[in-house]
Parts: C-alpha cells; structure tokens; sequence
C-alpha cells in the first residue's frame, strides 16, 4: 500500500450511476507512484466505469453520484472541461481497448499523432510531423516513416496498439490508465504489447492502472490486485497474496476459471483410437492480392480430427487455422488437396450433395451477437436451421428448441427474448444450441469462447465437454488461446504461416514441445510462470 506522501491517485468512496441505475458503490483505492495496479473482474463489474470516472469520460447518461477522486493532490472529479484539458492526456494518459475505434480511419496514422503533439503544446504544426515519427519509433514500429503516411486499417492488431501506447505517453504522463489494453491480441503479440509497456513505463517512472479481466495478465504485471464485482472492490492485495492465498468466494472463482493459470502437467485422458471422421490431405489454399501477387494462406495442410474427439488448431491471427477450418467445411474451396468426411470425399461435391453435408456439420463462430439475428426470439433462432430443412411441424421445431435451449442450460423463459437481453456467454449457449438442432456429427467452433470472460468461459468449455460425452460430438477448435486449448483438446496442431508445424496428443504439446515456435506460443501464455511456480511448490 503506498503511503500518502508517495499516492499519486487516491479513490475515495466513488459511486457512480448511469441514470438512475447505481453502477459502482463506494469504491476507495489509491496508486502509488511508479505502482503497477490491476483492477481485475467480469464484465459488468465497473472497473472500466470506475477508470473512465478517473478521466472524466463517463458516457451517455453516467455520472458521479458521490465520493471524491484526488491526483497530485488535487480534487479532479469536479473538474471543469478545461480544466480537464490541462492533466488529460498531459498528466494522465489512456490506453484504450480497441485501436480499431479509437484511431481516425481517414486520418494518416502519423497525422493523427502530430494533431496530440500539438493539442499538448509540444511541437508546432512543421515539427509535429517530424516528431510523430520519433514517437512511432520510440513506441517500436517498424519503418516508422512509411507507417506514418499509411491509414489505421494498414496496420496490424499489435501495430495499432502500439501506435496508442505511442500516443498515450507522448506527454510523459505521471499516470497511465490501460483499459483491456491487449485483449483483442495474440498471446504473442500480446506479450511484446506488455512488454514494450512495462519498458516504456520504467523509463518515464509512470505509475499504471490496469484494467483487465485476465488474471493470467494481472499475474504477470500487477505489482497490486483489486478485485471488483458487482461495482464493489471485493478484495485488494498484493499480486502474491491475492493470487497465492484468495479470501473472497468470488476471487477464489476467477482463480479457479482462469486457464493461464492452471499448473503442472497435462492430465487429461488419452482416449483410445477411434475411425477418422475428418480427414484433410495435402490443403493448400491461395488468395490473389492484386498486381499479380498472391498469398499462400493454407500450404500442405494434413489433419485426421478422429470421431467423438477434440482437435483443435492453435496458432496466431494470420496462421491459416480459421481457412482451414473453413476448407473442412467447405465454405472455402482448396485449390489442391482432399477432403474426407465419413469416409466419403466431399472435396468437390455440389448441389444436393453439399446441402446434405451441412446437417452434418455446423459451426459456431466467436462472436455470437454478430451471428444472432437480433430481430429474432431466440427460440425461432434455435428452430431457424429446421425451418431450413423443413425438419418437422412448426410446433415439433419449438419443442425441439426447447429441448435444446434445456440442454445448453437455459431456462425456458429465455425463448422469448430477443439476443440483446442476454448476455455474451447466454448468447454463446444460443449459438451451440442452434448448431445442435440439425443432430450434426461435428462441429467446427472458430474461437468460441475469446470474447468472453473468464468463469463464463469455463461455463461453455464444460458444456461442451459434457455435450460431447452425452451425444459422442466431434469438435473441430479453432483458437489463439493455448490454455483453453489445453482444458478441451485430445489432439492439437499447431499452425505457423499457413503450416502445420507441429501436431499430437496435448500432453505431447504441452509437457515436450519439439518445434521452437511451439515453445515460443506456449511461453507467451500470460500468467505461465506464476502457474509453474506454484506447481513447483506444490511438489515440494
């Protein structure tokens, strides 16, 4: 805990409403300077309310209903917008969660880094162009000159985070606030993000507040831990302490949800050979760029997924995993290789012969609001895939959804809702039921569980498992996420540029990994080390 001569930050009893809805209760917290705090919990659980409270950036009909906010010893949560003006951005700087939506798209990314420059005073309009590129350098962008004349959509995931970070401490700020700052990232990517942060940070002596639901992330960063839940810190502690000796039920249940940090060796069954019900042989897939070039997205792919079974396809964005799951279902077509599905070559079937294949195979995508017509009830959602085969009577398919709506854990009363009312991991539950309704052998699901929380994660993982044994599912798992590969997977492939570097049994993976990008994605899973430590503890 800092003491008052070292606080920078200092939350004291904040309450925070969006309308007349009460959304944070009394919080109280301080930031020491050059402290590293993780406020960590669920979505819904005010961290990201509590830090845009912070910033004066509460949106829509939020505000603070009581309690006080103090920095460098001055009361901000009263403060006028100009006022604002003078420590936002120069004082306190913000890394936000989605580069995709807080940069300009049609604006140049070095145009938008002058314009901070000069808000701030700190070049004029000449010089402010020149000095963007020093700051892209600095933020560790490859030919920083060529990515300043070049628009947001050019750029990578990580390259545009890396461009906020850039923005966010052009100022030298005494506070940093990330919020989810690398949650949409490649555990890899990931890892370079944290790390060039922490590098910056140590430079300049920030403090940082860090918003995140992963723990793995907490773990690895936090010098502190605040738990929230509800719109109440729940527990606070030192990163040793919250992690190594939790106290609150709630801290106890993100620990135990939390794949990163699961330890010691794999320890889920072999299970015995079974007749394949997929095959792939020889996949390889091009797609044509422009002026004549073209990109090997998929390159001699093979891969037997075994009935009533997992494997899964792990690597990072760009590696070929999600086309080649979507060549196994022939949402894509290969430009050489075959295709088995039952012991019949689907490579090239047409008409009839496809629409029959796709009772047998169906997919569950990663974000299931996008893929849930949202002027539906979600029964007629579950039901839509029988009204398309004309599977039954109208009343026989609202019984079967309502089966299905029950075997995914969702109380009857869900049918009549419309997706907007559910939340991320309600809506996900939707998407498998409907995926189910047509009785299918396999199941491809591409990143089914990354944009949920943590113990909702864990929810679905566990359905899936258990959907499995009752109805002998084979599952195709499209996933970045090594640790939850690792709780579902009997075998697993890892993917590299649109190879297949690497493919066995999951303890084969995990415990001797013989390719070095293998070791490379699995030291990058946040949280990794702690998980290990303890393991070694637990065998002492």
């Amino acid at each position: 805990m800092s003491t008052t001569q070292d606080q920078l930050l200092s939350v004291t009893d904040l309450q925070i409403s969006y309308g007349a809805a009460p959304a944070v209760h009394g919080v109280s917290f301080t930031v020491g300077r050059g402290e590293v705090v993780a406020v960590v919990g669920e979505s819904g659980s005010g961290k990201s309310t509590t830090a845009h409270a912070i910033l004066g950036l509460l949106s829509g009909s939020g505000h603070v209903t009581g309690g006080s906010v103090e920095f460098e010893g001055d009361r901000i949560d009263d403060y006028s917008d100009r006022a604002w003006q003078k420590i936002r951005g120069a004082r306190i700087g913000l890394v936000p969660q989605d580069p995709t939506t807080s940069l300009n798209p049609v604006t140049r990314i070095g145009d938008q880094v002058a314009e901070v420059l000069r808000i701030h005073g700190l070049a004029d309009r000449r010089k402010a162009r020149l000095d963007a590129i020093e700051v892209l350098a600095r933020a560790g962008i490859d030919r920083p000159e060529i990515r300043a004349r070049q628009y947001p959509h050019e750029l990578s995931g990580g390259m545009r985070q890396r461009v906020l970070i850039g923005i966010a401490l052009v100022a030298n700020p005494a506070l940093i606030i990330a919020d989810e700052p690398t949650s949409a990232l490649d555990v890899t990517v990931q890892r370079r993000i944290l790390d060039h942060l922490d590098e910056r940070i140590a430079e300049s002596g920030a403090a940082v507040l860090l918003i995140t639901h992963d723990l793995g992330v907490a773990a690895d960063r936090a010098d502190r831990i605040l738990v929230m839940h509800d719109g109440r810190i729940v527990e606070s502690g030192s990163t040793e302490k919250i992690l190594g000796d939790p106290r609150h039920d709630y801290t106890k249940k993100l620990l135990s949800s939390a794949p990163s940090l699961s330890s010691g060796p794999v320890d889920r069954p072999v299970r015995a050979q079974t007749t394949p019900l997929l095959t792939l042989a020889g996949i390889t897939k091009r797609f044509d760029v422009g002026r004549g070039s073209a990109i090997t997205a998929v390159n001699d792919v093979s891969l037997t997924v075994p009935r009533g079974q997992t494997a899964s396809l792990v690597g990072e964005s760009g590696s070929g995993k999600s086309t080649t799951a979507r060549i196994a279902v022939r949402l894509e077509q290969a430009d050489s290789g075959t295709i088995t599905f039952d012991g019949a070559d689907i490579t090239r079937i047409q008409g009839s012969d496809l629409r029959e294949l796709r009772r047998k195979i169906q997919l569950v995508y990663q974000n299931p609001y996008a893929s849930l017509d949202p002027k539906l009830s979600i029964v007629d959602i579950v039901a839509e895939p029988l009204r398309a085969f004309k599977v039954g009577t109208r009343i026989q398919q609202q019984a079967r959804a309502a089966e299905l709506l029950d075997q995914v854990a969702l109380p009857g009363q869900f049918g009549s809702r419309r997706p907007a009312e559910l939340s991320g991991g309600q809506r996900q539950r939707v998407a498998i039921a409907r995926a189910l309704a047509l009785k299918p052998d396999l199941l491809v699901l591409d990143e089914p569980v990354s944009a949920l929380d943590v113990s909702v994660q864990a929810q679905i993982l566990a359905l899936l498992d258990e959907l499995q044994r009752e109805l002998g599912l084979t599952y195709l798992f499209i996933s970045h996420d090594l640790a939850v590969v690792r709780q579902i997977s009997d075998i697993v492939g890892v993917m590299q540029s649109g190879q297949l570097v690497e493919i066995g049994t999951t303890a084969e993976i995990f415990d001797n990994p013989r390719h070095d990008y293998t070791r490379t994605l699995l030291g990058a899973i946040p949280g990794r080390d702690h998980a290990a430590g303890k393991a070694e503890h637990v065998r002492a």
